[in-house]
């Protein structure tokens, strides 16, 4: 099946801002599962609100089109009803980490198998501009017109904490890798977080005077380095990229299917 034949051509052109990193996000991901081969009934992709949130209603996968911050809490439920499907959950960085933080955390530490695909360009692009939990100490935004004085979490590292099975980070940049990374957390049976940095021209960009698309393309490919590089022991301030975390742990549909032949076996 071709990459085009997963999408809903009927929905473009696309309502991304020009040079918004969504767009390469989405086809790294098309890529990823056209490589598996996966059928579209296969899949099912449950978004909730943001500039991330649009992807669903462009894939010709089964999609859920949620509210704020609660795709996991939807796609938790889509999983525990239909375990033989592979649930996919975009998400932007407020989304993810801000209203939907605790879902984050909690589908992280039962180890459900999903992939959550965290887009980060640290802003709420739709409505407005605002900083999130990943905009970071000294960042302009609308709601923080003389710089933002929150520390941002660290995706990779509150991932790991709150304990997901696979955690791997990439940019809108390194798409081979992007899509590479994509398709190992598909394949993962467990709790899988992929970060992706992708760029906002129009509000982080313009804010913090970080130039054009190009430009800020080309500041991930200029200040991230592959994990453990000399480059990141020549310069701490290097964000890295890769697989960070990928072991085996049991799966939470697993355990609880195990949870029903018990009772049941008891109740006969």
């Amino acid at each position: 099946m071709a990459v085009k034949d997963y999408l809903r051509e009927r929905f473009f052109p696309h309502l991304w801002c020009a040079g918004c990193g969504h767009g390469m996000v989405l086809n790294g991901l098309l890529q990823a599962v056209e490589k598996l081969g996966m059928s579209k009934n296969e899949i099912v992709m449950v978004s909730g609100i943001g500039c991330s949130a649009r992807i669903s209603g462009y894939v010709d996968f089964h999609t859920l089109h949620t509210i704020h911050g609660r795709a996991l809490a939807f796609a938790t439920g889509v999983k525990m009803s239909r375990p033989e499907l592979n649930l996919i959950v975009p998400m932007g960085d407020g989304d993810a980490l801000a209203i939907g933080g605790n879902h984050f955390i909690h589908a992280a530490r039962r180890n459900i198998d999903i992939t959550a695909i965290v887009m980060n360009n640290r802003i709420y692009g739709m409505t407005g501009g605002q900083f999130s939990p990943l905009s970071g100490e000294g960042i302009q935004a609308t709601t923080a017109p003389f710089s933002n004085i929150d520390y941002s979490f660290d995706v990779v590292e509150l991932a790991k904490a709150a304990g997901a099975t696979f955690v791997a980070r990439t940019t809108s940049y390194h798409v081979q890798q992007m899509t590479d990374i994509i398709k190992k957390a598909i394949l993962h049976e467990g709790f899988s977080v992929v970060e992706v940095l992708s760029q906002c021209p129009t509000y982080f960009g313009r804010k913090n005077k970080a130039g054009d698309a190009v430009d800020m393309v080309k500041w991930f490919k200029t200040n991230t380095t592959s994990i453990g590089s000399k480059a990141k022991q020549e310069n701490p301030d290097f964000i890295e990229r890769g697989i960070f975390v990928q072991t085996e742990s049991p799966e939470y549909c697993n355990e609880y299917e195990k949870i029903v032949e018990r009772a049941m076996a008891m109740a006969k």
